[in-house]
């Protein structure tokens, strides 16, 4: 598991990433500081008693405006909803319980970036790999026993 470093200043972050900072912005990137690993149904439940004029849609244009700039990492899970984290700049995987869901960062397998080498590269330079793990977590694994 990672130890989150401090979250920085929402207006400098977005600012930082060439962003114009909004109030929905701000709200977005606050709502993951204290959720990692959140899908943008999440992110608004946590804005929408916060803002004057929440949309799901306005979240998920943050959301993706903030993926693009590189401010937060986008998370595909097979089978489930996208989610999105501000840990960013490191090449860190994730365990996913296939019971309840949870999410946990795990980091880097072996070595340094991008962490594992494909037997053929096939001509691709590789500069990330993503790795999911997919398991019962120990509250699930502790329940079912």
């Amino acid at each position: 598991m990672h130890a989150y470093a401090e979250t920085p200043d929402a207006a400098t972050a977005i600012r930082g990433a060439g962003l114009r900072v909004t109030d929905s912005r701000r709200a977005v990137f606050d709502a993951l500081g204290s959720r990692p690993h959140a899908s943008a149904e999440d992110v608004y439940r946590v804005v929408a008693p916060v803002l004057e004029h929440p949309s799901l849609q306005s979240v998920y244009n943050a959301l993706g405006d903030f993926a693009d700039a590189g401010l937060v990492r986008r998370i595909e899970p097979a089978g489930r909803p996208q989610l999105f984290e501000l840990r960013v700049g490191d090449n860190h995987h994730h365990l996913v319980c296939t019971e309840c869901g949870a999410v946990v960062d795990v980091d880097c397998v072996v070595g340094e970036a991008p962490c594992l080498s494909p037997s053929d590269a096939a001509g691709f330079t590789v500069h990330e790999a993503e790795v999911t793990f997919w398991g019962t977590c120990a509250d699930c694994a502790a329940s079912a026993a």
